[in-house]
């Protein structure tokens, strides 16, 4: 540091001395006593320099040494638990797949038929929900879907749900409903002339019509969701046959894909959510979080339970662990696949991260004493819900995978001091990336992207989850996630998409991590860390590369 202020230590002598001359003329004798003076400000000065030195190194050996040494504790100690769990996790699915714990063999299933004498009235009168908001591109394919399901029409009642206000989309969902009215499909359109509660608002609200009361279970299908025609047939007898399972869930998959880099790294961690997550969580507890559509609900057991709440942006969560919570079992269909679409703009992408990384963390701070104090359930179970299913999920990883990889571990460049374990760097990061990417085999290339990808998403799901656990301003914040339909295939997107200026694809939160990482990288480079700081210039990368929209379409 001493040589660093060097020079302006002489810039400061120069200029006093020139304005000693200017003020006190060109006298020897002035000179003289002003160099006295000049010598003894330099003293001063140099005397004070020193005291910060030593204020400086006595703060940081007393102050910022323990408390980077306290939260890289709490770093490694968050690196075991998630570790831990992932590992559990992929061991219950393995045991599952080698004892061969399919749900036909767990529950009773058998076909439905038709009745030689009833005809189909035998079967259970079915309610399928499409709840949407100005889905201008997606409409008719969703409708289209599930007017095909393979189901007796004098059983079946489909309910588009629109809170739409766009006019033009409204119009376009009428007639779209009157075609298929015309070639005798039981569908019709409910609408309200508020927005109250969002989605779920909407959804509770479109179930208190008389015909509703009729149906003994309501499948739920958002806007850009294309069931197969035999979704009903191989869901409903889950429930037909197993009178104390509440809800079946099936798994999704993504028709884009292959659209962008952005849409394979969201494939690859969904993949992982719905193959080992979901499955877990269904082969040993027979629980886990609806995820908002491509399940069926038996409507009994959503009554028991309050129906659907808009307390927090994860009002599908919300219901199915107040569900749990009374003592109902999922089930979930893992050979049961749902197509849909990924977005495939960053900044859909960041709202929707927002969204379900906030709601749940709020649900947390909403439901965890509830669910101390619930009676129905065993207490092996409340400490899965609370722990694994929120905790370790909800919170720990995104506050281990942002602060720690990406604030931590490049800050440690200027506390040598410190040591920071490889097996925390490198080993532990290493194999829950493995147990992510056998999920998707086919991205297992992909494995280094994907994990700068999560580790740039990871600070808006950060940020979303302390809002959530804090209540802050956007712990309420409902932004729809867009979508493209068609326009993906029928490459139209520059009618779909206006071309941002330059200036309005900057997101300023990406560039300025990405300038302290970078920061740090060139740190290490010139101090002498051999390896850290090729970690450092890639996620730096990552950051910038966000940072400057160059990601998505």
């Amino acid at each position: 540091m001493s040589l660093f202020l060097k020079p302006f230590l002489f810039l400061y002598d120069s200029t006093l001395s020139l304005l000693l001359l200017l003020f006190n003329g060109w006298s020897l004798e002035d000179s003289a006593a002003a160099h006295e003076r000049l010598e003894a400000d330099n003293n001063a000065a140099e005397s004070e320099w020193m005291q910060i030195q030593y204020l400086w190194r006595k703060t940081r050996s007393l102050v910022l040494l323990p408390v980077f040494k306290g939260l890289v504790i709490m770093c490694l100690v968050l690196s075991i638990i998630v570790f831990f769990e992932s590992f559990y996790m992929n061991i219950v699915i393995l045991f599952g797949k080698l004892l061969r714990r399919k749900p036909e063999k767990l529950y009773k299933w058998e076909a439905m038929q038709e009745d030689v004498e009833a005809g189909s009235e035998n079967y259970p009168k079915v309610l399928v929900q499409i709840p949407m908001y100005n889905e201008k591109e997606v409409f008719q394919i969703s409708i289209a879907a599930v007017c095909s399901l393979l189901w007796p029409s004098s059983r079946l009642v489909i309910q588009v749900v629109d809170d739409s206000t766009d006019p033009v989309v409204r119009e376009g969902v009428d007639i779209e409903i009157a075609k298929w009215q015309s070639q005798g499909i039981n569908i019709r359109c409910e609408r309200r002339d508020n927005r109250n509660g969002y989605k779920a608002g909407a959804m509770k609200e479109a179930l208190t019509h008389n015909y509703v009361k009729q149906c003994d279970f309501v499948a739920v299908f958002d806007a850009d969701f294309q069931p197969d025609p035999d979704y009903l047939a191989r869901t409903i007898p889950f429930l037909v046959h197993n009178p104390d399972v509440a809800l079946v869930q099936a798994r999704w998959i993504f028709v884009n894909a292959n659209k962008c880099l952005m849409t394979r790294m969201q494939e690859m961690s969904l993949n992982y959510h719905f193959k080992v997550e979901q499955e877990s969580g269904f082969t040993r507890h027979a629980f886990f979080g609806f995820n908002g559509t491509a399940g069926v609900w038996r409507i009994s057991a959503m009554d028991a339970a309050e129906g659907w709440k808009s307390r927090t942006t994860v009002e599908d969560m919300d219901l199915a662990v107040r569900v749990g919570l009374h003592g109902w079992k999922f089930v979930y269909l893992n050979d049961l696949t749902v197509r849909n679409e990924l977005p495939s703009k960053f900044k859909a992408y960041r709202f929707q991260q927002h969204r379900w990384s906030c709601g749940p963390a709020n649900l947390f701070r909403k439901m965890t004493m509830e669910i101390i104090y619930n009676k129905r359930v065993s207490i092996w179970k409340k400490f899965y819900v609370i722990y694994s299913f929120f905790f370790v999920r909800k919170v720990a990883v995104h506050f281990l995978t942002f602060f720690f990889y990406c604030i931590i571990v490049p800050t440690s460049v200027f506390f040598p001091e410190i040591h920071i374990p490889l097996w925390s760097t490198i080993y532990v990061p290493s194999m829950i990336s493995i147990f992510h990417t056998m999920a998707t085999p086919r991205s297992f290339y992909l494995v280094i992207i994907w994990i700068l990808f999560e580790n740039v998403m990871a600070m808006h799901r950060t940020k979303g989850t302390w809002i959530g656990l804090l209540e802050g301003g956007r712990v309420n914040e409902w932004v729809v996630t867009e979508k493209l339909g068609d326009a993906l295939k029928n490459k139209l997107l520059s009618k779909v998409v206006q071309k941002k200026s330059y200036y309005e694809r900057v997101n300023s939160k990406e560039v300025m991590v990405g300038i302290y990482i970078l920061g740090c990288a060139l740190y290490g480079v010139i101090n002498g860390h051999t390896w850290l700081h090729f970690y450092l210039f890639l996620q730096a990368t990552a950051f910038f590369v966000s940072g400057f929209g160059y990601i998505g379409t």
